[in-house]
């Protein structure tokens, strides 16, 4: 709609229009200037009317194209229409000397009071704002740090500041163009009595005098329909400049601030009294307007004060709720917004932002529902959601993921870039900011997007920002999905699993497997990554193991070998084969051995130089593996299985150790290597 408004405006400048049509023109720039300076006396606060400089600039651009357009067809025809030679005849009485007497006051009042007044206003404004600003933003920072508010609150104001800041330094700018517009008016009008002066007599045969007359009032008459709206237009900003923030509008607070001022109103009303009492003055007026103001002072005055005293009131039980609150248990201190933490959360920077808004083309969100519906699907336990928001004592660019209210990872992304990445010792080089994709802890290139199909030419993998952070999340999801894992998922999961299989959970939950015992089960499971959606498997092998005294250790270790095919499918490699390190049947013998020692409380350990020959050989081992072929698992005898797991984890925490009764009959195993000590010679036992 603006720009069609800019293009009749332009119109206007170059192609002539009859008289009709720029009375209409005319009559529409004087309705709209009134319909703005209405506006503006309702305002309660400026940023309601942020779009006012630009209105500025627009109707000011208006003025001048309907005085081009007016110029055209006064110089031209000797007529402007009814409009401007009504103002011509009927407000300055037909007289041009008059005319041209109130034209040029209009321009003196609305050239050095009005415009003059409201750019130095808006220019102080402009200033004292913009320094005001860093003073706002650390208050906003206070508040948000002493939880007065929260993050969208503190976004909304710090949104507030910024939009002041630009909305006055717009005023400032606008109010020059106003300025020229007044300028403008005047050499237009002096122009048009001169030209129209020299025309009238040399091509249209009027006399001196009637070329004068003709074409001052005209000119007098564009000068007054185009200098009214520019008054009201400069008077309005002027109002809205002015205006100070507040619940009230401008007449609302002149009516309390006047008429609360009572004993003014009344020594107004004596001193007008007393000047309508002195000889050689009018009497009537003062003596009228003296009453008048008494009166509005005895009237208005009491409704004022009876407002003041509502407006008291309301404050005093106000503040007496908030006592009250004070000495009730704050709302934030109920059990369960204390106790109760989210699973999962991701606090973004405000430069990520974009990653969520969908309006700007943000898919973070969808994200991760997909992946949220992926793990649900891959390991068998129901993702709760994640909460997502924004924390402004973040970088911009950082984002933090935090499990049950604690930091457990944090990185860096660069949202407007890409992250290319390459595993291959062949990849060409790359320009680009070094890095290290957060997941895997790979090196990695932020690189610009228009240079991504060049990086994939090359060997690199390239992903977008908001795909980066949907990998961190979801492996740190299989990473910690032991600890997602609660006892009430358990249970609302044994509830589901009675409406396909009511007859195996009412013989065996809970009495012959406590909620607690599956639990624990499961979360072993998870902790080594080992999906639990062939729940009836688990379950029925439980029920076999735990009328037998067995331990969660074993019972653990029995599920595994019933999953035994699960649990090779997972690891074993896309050539279809399962790549395995195993043990020297010495450094078996040594495990044994200590482990038996152990399960019978002999206080057994394993010798640290064997410990350390041994995490020697196996780190040597995995280098070569690694190198030859896809990731190998650690294969070792199954009794001694979770011992090793638990000797090897600290150091290969993605290590998968397997016992040999967990490996399906069908499997085909390669071998990757054997792990040895240095000549065996440390194999064996410290006891203490």
């Amino acid at each position: 709609m603006s720009a069609a408004a800019v293009m009749v405006i332009l119109g206007l400048m170059v192609v002539p229009v009859p008289a009709v049509v720029l009375d209409l023109m005319i009559t529409f720039s004087i309705a709209f200037s009134v319909t703005v300076l209405l506006v503006s006396l309702y305002l309660k606060e400026p940023l309601q009317f942020s779009s006012f400089p630009s209105l500025l600039l627009i109707l000011t651009l208006m003025r001048l194209a309907l005085n081009v357009a007016s110029t055209r067809l006064i110089l031209s025809k000797g007529d402007a229409g009814q409009v401007i030679e009504s103002f011509g005849d009927f407000v300055v009485g037909g007289n041009y000397v008059i005319g041209v007497i109130v034209f040029t006051i209009l321009v003196v009042i609305n050239f050095m009071v009005i415009t003059k007044g409201s750019g130095r206003i808006a220019e102080v404004a402009a200033r004292f704002t913009l320094d005001a600003m860093p003073g706002k933003q650390m208050a906003v920072d206070a508040d948000l740090n002493a939880g007065l508010i929260n993050e969208r609150q503190a976004r909304q104001r710090r949104e507030e500041i910024s939009r002041e800041a630009e909305f006055f330094g717009a005023m400032d700018g606008a109010s020059k163009f106003v300025k020229g517009d007044a300028i403008a008016g005047i050499i237009i009008t002096l122009v048009n009595i001169a030209a129209g002066f020299i025309i009238g007599m040399m091509q249209m045969g009027m006399t001196a005098s009637e070329a004068l007359s003709r074409f001052t009032i005209l000119t007098v008459g564009d000068g007054l329909v185009s200098q009214i709206p520019a008054l009201l237009v400069s008077t309005s900003a002027g109002l809205v400049v002015t205006r100070s923030s507040g619940s009230l509008n401008l007449g609302q607070a002149l009516t309390l601030q006047i008429f609360r001022q009572r004993k003014a109103l009344y020594l107004s009303s004596a001193a007008l009294m007393v000047f309508g009492l002195i000889p050689g003055l009018p009497t009537g007026p003062f003596v009228i307007f003296s009453i008048l103001t008494a009166l509005a002072g005895l009237f208005m005055g009491k409704r004022v004060a009876d407002y003041d005293d509502r407006e008291g009131r309301a404050e005093d039980e106000a503040a007496q709720a908030m006592a009250a609150a004070q000495d009730e248990e704050p709302e934030g201190l109920r059990g369960e917004d204390l106790f109760v933490l989210d699973r999962l959360e991701l606090e973004i920077g405000y430069g990520l932002i974009s990653l969520v808004d969908e309006k700007r083309g943000g898919d973070l969100l969808q994200r991760i529902g997909n992946l949220r519906r992926q793990i649900a699907a891959e390991l068998g336990i129901f993702v709760h959601p994640i909460r997502v928001r924004d924390n402004l004592q973040l970088t911009a660019n950082s984002y933090v993921i935090k499990l049950k209210g604690v930091e457990v990872a944090r990185a860096e992304l660069q949202p407007t870039r890409l992250l290319a990445m390459s595993t291959r010792s062949d990849a060409g080089e790359l320009e680009g900011t070094a890095t290290v994709e957060p997941a895997f802890n790979l090196p990695a290139l932020w690189i610009d997007t228009d240079h991504k199909e060049v990086a994939e030419r090359e060997g690199y993998t390239v992903v977008e920002p908001s795909g980066v952070l949907a990998t961190h999340l979801s492996e740190l999801i299989r990473g910690h999905s032991d600890e997602l894992l609660s006892r009430q998922d358990v249970k609302d999961m044994c509830e589901s699993i009675r409406e396909f299989a009511p007859a195996l959970v009412e013989d065996l939950i809970p009495d012959k497997v406590p909620v607690n015992t599956l639990h624990n089960v499961l979360r072993s499971l998870l902790h080594e990554r080992i999906p639990v959606k062939d729940i009836i498997t688990i379950l029925e092998t439980l029920a076999n193991y735990t009328g037998v005294g067995a331990g969660t250790d074993l019972l653990v270790g029995k599920v595994r070998e019933s999953l035994g095919r699960s649990i090779t499918g997972l690891f074993t490699a896309p050539d279809g084969q399962l790549h395995v390190v195993s043990l020297h049947p010495e450094v078996e013998a040594t495990f044994m051995r200590a482990g038996r020692d152990s399960e019978q409380g002999g206080g057994v350990a394993l010798d640290p130089a064997f410990t350390q020959g041994f995490l020697g050989s196996l780190e040597s081992v995995l280098r070569s593996a690694y190198g030859a072929g896809p990731p190998p698992v650690l294969l070792v005898p199954t009794p001694i299985r979770l011992f090793v797991k638990r000797l090897v984890e600290p150091t290969y925490p993605n290590l998968a150790v397997m016992g040999y009764s967990e490996v399906a009959a069908s499997a085909s195993v390669h071998s990757a290597g054997t792990v040895v000590t240095h000549g065996n010679a440390h194999a064996d036992l410290a006891t203490g």
